[in-house]
């Protein structure tokens, strides 16, 4: 397979070129008018941001991408997918409501916000792949619709994966909620009770009511817990860490491998503004 190019700029800007035409002549030099976007349905993968924070691209980066897929001829929708951790995009409602309010409108942006997988984070399409680690990913169905798939992703950091750019705005990203829980699914914590001081933090923040405090010392119910890592970020006393120490690495791995499944056998474009 051919190495993709890479072409950089920096954030220096000019009397007569500001950030933005930037951007457009960036995403026009590496080639992006050159995919045939006529009457194309083509996914723009972006995270909206939660409620309260600042840790997401502008909407005005989505509208410059999404203006020249409409200029080629496409028909670009901004997309992500649902969350596991308790949040304001665990639901495809409060989810909309979050990118509304962090700026993403069809107003603003130029182009609609769906969220993939639905409602609830169950509508997806299974994508054979065999790889390695994944033999059929869970993917939301409306990044698989797409006829073009675009990746604007922004620097990020995740309790297990590290930061990452693009294959994890990709490959997490774009995991149903089921497809989220088979990447984490080797990472299963657990509760040192040594430590534990039973301030119930984990509790509040697990979607799945895995973690309970009893006579003052969490534990984390196994048959419940999906492996999203979020008890262990939220542990003012460092008690919860995760049962199998390769789980880093096998998330990475399903990660990488769940990309694969949402870039293979149509035109993609990736874009890093921030990194």
């Amino acid at each position: 397979m051919e190495k993709s190019k890479v072409y950089c700029t920096s954030f220096k800007t000019t009397g007569s070129e500001n950030l933005l035409q930037k951007l457009r002549r960036l995403c026009i030099t590496a080639g992006m008018k050159n995919i045939d976007f006529e009457d194309k349905y083509v996914a723009i993968k972006i995270h909206f941001g939660e409620l309260g924070n600042l840790a997401f691209l502008r909407p005005n980066y989505a509208k410059v991408v999404a203006d020249l897929v409409k200029e080629c001829g496409g028909k670009p929708f901004l997309t992500d997918c649902n969350t596991l951790y308790v949040g304001s995009r665990k639901n495809a409602l409060d989810h909309m409501d979050t990118a509304y309010e962090n700026g993403f409108s069809p107003f603003s942006t130029g182009c609609h916000v769906i969220i993939a997988d639905g409602l609830k984070g169950t509508d997806e399409t299974l994508v054979p792949i065999d790889g390695e680690y994944v033999k059929e990913a869970k993917i939301g169905r409306a990044v698989m619709d797409a006829d073009v798939f675009i990746s604007l992703t922004h620097f990020k950091g995740h309790e297990n994966a590290g930061f990452g750019g693009a294959l994890k705005n990709i490959g997490m990203g774009c995991g149903s909620r089921a497809g989220k829980m088979e990447m984490h699914c080797s990472g299963k914590p657990e509760v040192d009770q040594s430590l534990c001081v039973g301030c119930g933090a984990c509790t509040r923040i697990c979607a799945h009511s895995a973690a309970v405090v009893t006579d003052h010392k969490a534990s984390i119910d196994q048959n419940k817990c999906v492996g999203c890592g979020r008890c262990i970020g939220v542990c003012p006393k460092d008690a919860v860490s995760p049962t199998n120490w390769n789980s880093f690495d096998l998330l990475n791995y399903r990660m990488a491998e769940y990309s694969l499944a949402v870039c293979k056998d149509r035109p993609c474009f990736h874009i890093s503004p921030d990194l």
